[in-house]
């Protein structure tokens, strides 16, 4: 070995790089074909292990085989109790971790999702007697509680029109929310005045609107007296325009609402005015004026020192009983019309409170830290006249015109086979005729 290293250092330089670079060729064929060799005998194979936590994965897979082919309406309620319970249980231990089940859960209609989330996060958890106590203290609890059959706390939403009226008003949702931003008016607000109109409506001429709201799920809009779906009326609507205007107002609500309900190119204000509240086919003025009332409300009664934003049902009542009614005081109390709804006594704020804090439609009008905001820019004529080409011109009775029967016309004879009226109330209004 030492002659060959002596051999080696009297070479040429040339010849030493040769050899290097000759020896370094050699190793690494020598590594490529071990490799080879190694991957052909199937040495290098990774065939895994199991999985030390492998019992509580299967677990999680097996609470499947937990649910019932189908399940009935009572026992799913009763699977939903259990697993709030036990989500209850971890929120003490890992708060973090049951809020995300939580925020899951709200989004999914199986009712053991909770139990598998929470035996999934149990995998890196310690063995915990406290937790496992705490879930069982929770669930003999409720064991010992009959599951209720009623649906719903609030007895007027345990009604099926409840689930019609729902997905009218989630229809509107973008309209809903734009006036929202508009008037910066928190958009639950503006839905809970939405909800009295409607549900007053409805329960005063049941049997007619029942026809009307199941099929077409559509709002109802009043063409008498009051306008629109939520039954504004012509004279309030003007005040509230002229309270956009007047900076001395109590009601003014700023110069960034000056020009929001301008009418840039309309001759006849009056009629344009009537247009813009009875509109089958888009109710975003209907929005904007219950937004715009309830914001003048709102600044009338703080500057008067009586801060109500934190107080929807009183909210909804002055929308109802409007600004004449009026009057800031230290202690307010909610009211307004009385709806009858299957031989229980309601008030319009009762109603608007009910809706407010039950949590429906919370995913499309969320509750929002501040009620009553200011948009970031005023209003540009160019935004005005946007708002103003929402405007349809679908068929409406002229401003001041109401509907009324020709009683001297000759009656006509059915037809077998009736086609469903244009008119969202079934009105034929070949057979009307204006006063």
């Amino acid at each position: 070995m030492k002659q060959l290293w002596l051999d080696f250092k009297q070479r040429p330089l040339w010849r030493k790089a040769l050899n290097i670079v000759s020896a370094l060729f050699a190793v690494a064929g020598m590594a490529i074909i071990g490799a080879w060799g190694a991957y052909s005998l199937g040495l290098t194979h990774d065939r895994g292990a199991a999985d030390r936590n492998h019992r509580s994965l299967l677990s999680v897979a097996e609470l499947d085989n937990l649910q019932h082919a189908k399940p009935t309406q009572e026992h799913i309620d009763e699977l939903w109790a259990l697993q709030y319970g036990r989500l209850a249980a971890l929120a003490r231990h890992y708060p973090e971790n049951a809020r995300l089940i939580l925020k899951a859960a709200q989004h999914s209609d199986d009712p053991l999702v909770v139990d598998r989330m929470v035996a999934a996060a149990r995998i890196y958890m310690e063995q915990n007697p406290a937790l496992d106590s705490l879930a069982d203290r929770i669930e003999a609890l409720l064991a010992e509680v009959p599951q209720c059959q009623r649906r719903n706390v609030i007895p007027w939403m345990d009604n099926p029109e409840w689930q019609l009226l729902k997905q009218a008003i989630l229809h509107d949702s973008l309209l809903i929310n734009r006036a929202a931003e508009l008037t910066g008016v928190e958009a639950r607000l503006i839905v809970g005045c939405l909800i009295g109109e409607q549900v007053r409506l409805f329960h005063s001429e049941r049997e007619k609107l029942k026809q009307h709201l199941g099929p077409v799920l559509a709002l109802n809009v009043q063409s008498q007296f009051s306008y629109g779906v939520n039954g504004i009326k012509e004279r309030t609507a003007l005040t509230v325009e002229q309270h956009l205007k007047d900076p001395s107002s109590e009601y003014y609500m700023g110069r960034q609402f000056e020009h929001l309900l301008d009418y840039p190119d309309s001759t006849d204000q009056t009629a344009e005015r009537y247009r813009r509240l009875v509109d089958y086919g888009n109710h975003l003025y209907s929005y904007l004026y219950t937004g715009c009332i309830l914001h003048q409300t709102m600044l009338q009664w703080r500057r008067a020192g009586y801060d109500i934003s934190d107080r929807p049902d009183i909210l909804f009542t002055l929308f109802n009983v409007g600004f004449k009614q009026s009057v800031p005081k230290a202690n307010p109390v909610a009211g307004g019309s009385r709806i009858k709804i299957d031989g229980r006594e309601y008030t319009f704020g009762a109603i608007g409170f009910d809706f407010y804090y039950s949590g429906e439609l919370a995913e499309a009008f969320p509750f929002s830290r501040h009620r009553f905001t200011l948009p970031d820019h005023s209003l540009t004529p160019e935004d005005v006249k946007l708002i103003q080409q929402g405007i349809t011109d679908c068929r409406r009775p002229d401003y001041h015109h109401e509907y009324r029967r020709d009683t001297t016309a000759s009656p006509t004879i059915a037809a077998p086979h009736p086609v469903e009226p244009p008119d969202p109330f079934g009105i034929d209004h070949s057979r009307v005729q204006p006063l």
